[in-house]
């Protein structure tokens, strides 16, 4: 179903935004900003993923951690798997994994609330994912993340058959709309 793979892009969002790297910035008499990386030492981070169709996604961490990249759904061996519950996240200061294992559980037995009537549809699930495997400045990486999967769409209308004027949810939405949203505390 949509909804499976929706589930599977949010969990690898998820998963990603745990680890992030520090960046601190500061204004040079000129006005110009510098950015230094540092070694994280750890704490609050939240997480901003941005869902695609497919294994591959967009994230954004920030807190105690800050980096940006991008995330790959993987089964449990490491192979690309749109539907599996291991998230390969590569940022620019280094790499992590996630297990959502947990939370694709959670995700895959939700059933949407669907509304007949407009022929929309919206679901969110939340559930943790842990971090781990970590590479580069996240070498070491350990945590909890709380992330929270939003998924709604609006089907089309049947135009032809026995079923012409009944929402379609065979067919591809009109419209959509996903987000992955997390937050925890990562160490290292």
């Amino acid at each position: 179903m949509r909804y499976k793979v929706i589930a599977a892009l949010v969990v690898v969002v998820a998963l990603i935004g745990a680890s992030a790297g520090v960046a601190l910035a500061t204004n040079t008499p000129s006005g110009t900003a510098a950015t230094t990386a540092s070694i994280p030492a750890g704490g609050p981070v939240k997480i901003f993923v941005t869902p695609n169709n497919g294994a591959v996604a967009a994230i954004l961490v920030t807190g105690a951690i800050g980096d940006y990249g991008k995330t790959l759904t993987i089964d449990k061996n490491g192979k690309t798997d749109s539907n599996g519950n291991y998230i390969n996240v590569t940022l620019h200061k280094g790499t992590f994994e996630i297990n959502s294992t947990t939370l694709d559980a959670k995700a895959n037995s939700s059933q949407p609330t669907f509304y007949k009537a407009t022929c929309s549809a919206l679901d969110s699930v939340t559930g943790p994912v842990t971090l781990f495997n970590g590479t580069g400045l996240y070498k070491g990486i350990s945590g909890t993340l709380s992330i929270t999967e939003t998924y709604a769409f609006i089907s089309p209308l049947s135009t032809s058959g026995g079923n012409k004027g009944q929402c379609n949810l065979s067919a591809q939405p009109i419209s959509q709309y996903s987000s992955i949203t997390g937050s925890g505390t990562v160490s290292f």
